[in-house]
């Protein structure tokens, strides 16, 4: 620090280091810090999109394993109209399970990782008792690469 005498008042005389950031200099890093922000958030988009293909083929594969277990108990798969939601809760709706011993799922049923309901159908294709699908990203049946649907059987 400078200090410079005149008369009784004492001045202090900043240096260049003591200044702080210009107006300039602070745009310029705020600039920098977005380009680099925007660009990993490209990035994570893709992974975050990858993610939920993982989910719901996560979440495909704990119906199957809660549909095994109410097959156990019931002799018999929940019929289309009876939903997945049977494994959550006991159903009114015909065949009512008689040993129903759920709930057979931690949570209520639920959505795929974009928002939609996941179709229960059976008996299921290629002769399986049960097929789970979820549309994927577009909601539609079929699609390409992230789009395309996500089934209990294909891997």
């Amino acid at each position: 620090m400078i200090f410079k005498y005149q008369g009784d008042n004492m001045k202090k005389k900043l240096t260049k280091w003591e200044e702080g950031w210009t107006f300039v200099e602070t745009l310029i890093v705020i600039a920098i810090v977005l380009v680099l922000t925007s660009s990993v958030g490209f990035i994570a988009f893709k992974y975050i999109e990858k993610a939920k293909v993982v989910t719901a083929k996560t979440q495909i594969e704990s119906f199957t394993i809660a549909l095994n277990s109410y097959f156990f108990d019931n002799k018999q798969f929940p019929s289309q109209d009876q939903g997945l939601e049977a494994l959550w809760k006991k159903t009114n709706i015909s065949p009512v399970p008689e040993n129903w011993a759920g709930p057979y799922l931690e949570k209520a049923t639920p959505l795929d990782p974009w928002g939609n309901e996941f179709e229960y159908t059976v008996p299921g294709p290629n002769g399986l008792p049960f097929g789970i699908r979820s549309f994927g990203a577009d909601g539609l049946e079929g699609g390409e690469a992230l789009e395309k649907d996500i089934t209990s059987w294909e891997n």
